[in-house]
């Protein structure tokens, strides 16, 4: 669009592109000739790069990720950023003629954690007034799957359920899982529902072990389940005595042995509960403690009693032994003793 005045000549571009750049001459034609140049230079913001992927990401490998903007002017710089943090990489760039085409190459190692890590190529220009194109990608790491099998809690009685989980993880995510008994066919009873196994009415026929299997492209993995079958034992439960209106006589020294009831478990339909109605243990106690006691005591009597013996045997020897002193005195000193006895007759 132009516009002619005496004074002004203007021209108007729009939907400008890099073919309308170069120099525009405004001449003025008078006595003598004057002539004004004014160069246009056009930028090309770059677009949203691209991601390329030169080959798929396993685990334990490699990955190498090209991140591209095809045209701008002047180049584009590119920047990869994974979690808040620059990675550099290796920067190429290719003249077009008027615009370029740049490249950023990355190559990072993978493990399976990193599957789903999130990076992102930013595309920074003049042209975009300091804001940034950004291409955001995911890492894809293709990996092995991993099996376990969830148990369930508790002991498994004859008549019970089982149902069991396998719980898989893999990429690609495995299609098909496959339940099956070491050395054995599954029971005929067993259902399976994908990652589920279920087995009603148990018994000690399915005891064994079960494995749950998944396959992938990059690998096999396995887990396996022994399950353990009781079969419905009476279980004996100690209940405490009950108050009873029977009276106790002293002379009844034996405990009356009470005979048990057999009564099925609420909790268990299939087990059988031996239950007493009374035990009569306190008296059982009691009558041990009055024999302890008794045979204490005769045991102390009966020391108390030698003792005493010993000690007036040793007080009568001792007696005699001052009277034998006394004669063996009298004889040592025979003349003494005579003399003694005529002074008392005189």
């Amino acid at each position: 669009m132009v516009l002619f005045t005496p004074r002004l000549v203007r021209i108007t571009l729009t939907n400008v592109s890099v073919s309308d750049e170069g120099g525009y001459f405004c001449q003025l034609y008078t006595d003598s000739t004057h002539h004004q140049v004014a160069t246009l230079s056009v930028l090309v913001p770059p677009e949203t790069p691209t991601v390329e992927v030169k080959q798929e990401a396993v685990e334990g490998g490699e990955v190498e990720l090209t991140c591209v903007s095809p045209r701008s002017k002047p180049a584009a710089t590119l920047r990869w950023v994974r979690n808040g943090r620059e990675i550099p990489g290796v920067v190429s760039q290719q003249d077009n003629g008027k615009t370029f085409s740049v490249s950023s190459t990355i190559r990072i190692p993978v493990e399976r954690k990193d599957n789903g890590a999130a990076l992102s190529c930013e595309a920074i220009h003049p042209a975009l007034s300091g804001q940034k194109r950004i291409r955001h990608y995911r890492l894809d790491v293709y990996f092995a799957p991993t099996v376990r099998i969830v148990p369930p809690t508790g002991i498994l009685r004859e008549g019970d359920s089982l149902s069991l989980t396998c719980s898989v993880t893999g990429n690609p995510l495995p299609r098909n899982i496959q339940w099956s008994k070491i050395n054995d066919t599954l029971p005929e009873r067993a259902e399976i529902s994908g990652p589920t196994f279920q087995i009603s009415r148990l018994s000690q026929s399915h005891n064994g072990t079960y494995l749950c299997q998944a396959q992938n492209d990059y690998g096999r993995a396995a887990d396996h389940y022994t399950l353990l079958v009781y079969d419905n034992v009476s279980v004996t439960t100690t209940v405490p005595p009950t108050p009873t209106t029977h009276p106790i006589t002293s002379h009844s020294t034996t405990p009356t042995l009470l005979t048990p009831s057999f009564a099925p478990d609420p909790k268990d339909p299939g087990a059988v509960v031996e239950t007493h109605s009374a035990v009569p243990y306190a008296v059982i106690g009691g009558v041990l403690a009055l024999l302890v006691f008794t045979v204490i005591c005769v045991l102390i009597v009966t020391i108390w009693c030698s003792v005493r013996q010993k000690g007036s045997y040793l007080t009568h020897e001792a007696s005699g032994l001052d009277e034998h002193g006394e004669v063996q005195e009298a004889f040592l000193n025979g003349n003494d003793a005579s003399q003694g006895k005529k002074e008392y007759l005189l």
